[in-house]
């Protein structure tokens, strides 16, 4: 079996073959045939799938290295300690483990009132241990793009972040004397925008077996509960509409990002173009291109990949190394199947931009709900896990949307 290094050689080889087709091609001033269209597709859907392949080992190897770094008996808080943490304790915790195996008839009175946080005819809902909640929130960042690069806050009390935003800049400073302050600014306007962590809920089947002769019951439920959470985050964070849920990063709103940021010359109605990312790139202010990252849909990134510049040089580059991502026009590229994918005029097909300045705020209280009976037919066990968050871009000049043109 490869390895991951191999994987991504072998995948450079494929999109060279690729390159060599179009380059063809071009030298004959003609469009591909449809052998040759066909050929090119085979080349860069196996060269996805390669990608694929090794970002899963990287992903694996990564989480391999992790497993030391999780304390065994859960999370204890830093010497001086941070608001509203707890050390976790170690009875509650297997208690926990006991109920998602037998449920609640698995506790004794004093765990129940100990764990419950609700009472509901369907059997009430358990907060699960700090150790549990944080290797899910991790498990789920791990697998969102957004997540990881976006700033996250975690409301301990408050029912709501206030997020200050710079509406309007102020004027430039004067050139003064010593003693004096320059002239008043009255142009400067603050607004305030809120984030409220609302309800968001996941249900999973597993099965009754698999739960009893399983090793680690706590890891299935979590694995299983992590992968569900994150769909629905990156959803939110690219499409959602801002309305009891997040608002996303594609979707134009006064509150985050508005059409001000959309940039679609130099693209057609019905393809993304060179010259139309370049125009992006350039519209993003060059303070923000350090932390800056491109977004797409991977059917956008098949168009991306057979652009030249001006001077007959593939915009589009792949990252050879573990963990080096493929890069357009200096900036890295990543693809989420949920970023828009439908090329007629107007609509939007990617985004650039600082992704720090995508604000989460969750509500750090994480409920799960066991039920016993709903699936007994097939002999499964269902889990209902909830929490709270929110989300949105907070400073919208921070980035640059690719839009098709009119």
């Amino acid at each position: 079996m490869m390895n991951a290094r191999e994987l991504r050689e072998k995948r450079a080889g494929l999109i060279h073959q690729a390159r060599k087709i179009l380059d063809q091609a071009g030298q004959e001033q003609r469009p591909l045939s449809a052998e040759e269209e066909q050929r090119w597709d085979r080349l860069m859907e196996e060269a996805d799938r390669l990608l694929q392949q090794a970002e899963r080992l990287e992903r694996q190897e990564a989480a391999e290295r992790s497993l030391d770094e999780i304390p065994q008996q859960g999370i204890r808080p830093e010497p001086d300690g941070n608001p509203g943490e707890r050390a976790e304790d170690p009875q509650a915790a297997a208690a926990f483990r006991r109920y998602l195996i037998g449920g609640m008839a698995a506790l004794s009175p004093d765990e129940r009132r100990a764990l419950q946080a609700d009472v509901d005819v369907s059997g009430g809902y358990l907060v699960a241990p700090m150790e549990f909640v944080n290797a899910l929130i991790k498990a789920v960042d791990d697998a969102v793009y957004l997540r990881q690069w976006a700033t996250i806050h975690r409301l301990r009390s408050a029912a709501s972040l206030g997020v200050p935003s710079l509406d309007t800049d102020p004027s430039d400073a004067d050139w003064t004397t010593e003693l004096a302050t320059g002239s008043e600014d009255s142009s400067m306007a603050f607004g305030r925008r809120e984030l409220s962590p609302y309800p968001l809920a996941k249900r999973i089947k597993v099965s009754r077996k698999l739960l009893r002769l399983s090793a680690d019951a706590e890891a299935i439920v979590r694995d299983r509960l992590a992968y569900k959470f994150a769909i629905t985050w990156e959803k939110a964070l690219l499409l959602g509409t801002g309305t009891n849920q997040p608002l996303g990063v594609f979707v134009a709103s006064s509150h985050g990002i508005s059409t001000s940021r959309d940039v679609s010359d130099g693209n057609t109605q019905t393809a993304i173009q060179a010259d139309g990312l370049i125009n992006a790139k350039y519209t993003l202010k060059q303070q923000y291109w350090r932390n800056a990252r491109w977004l797409f849909h991977r059917d956008a990134v098949k168009q991306i990949a057979k652009l030249k510049d001006s001077n007959g040089q593939y915009i589009w580059r792949e990252g050879m190394r573990a963990g080096e991502p493929d890069t357009l026009l200096g900036f890295p590229v990543y693809m989420s199947e949920f970023a828009p994918n439908t090329f007629t005029a107007g609509q939007y097909v990617g985004i650039l931009g600082d992704f720090s300045f995508v604000w989460i705020a969750e509500g750090m209280a994480f409920e799960i709900q066991r039920l016993d009976e709903l699936y007994a037919e097939s002999n499964q066990i269902g889990f209902i896990g909830r929490m709270e968050g929110d989300g949105m871009p907070v400073l919208e000049e921070a980035f640059v949307r690719v839009q098709l043109a009119s």
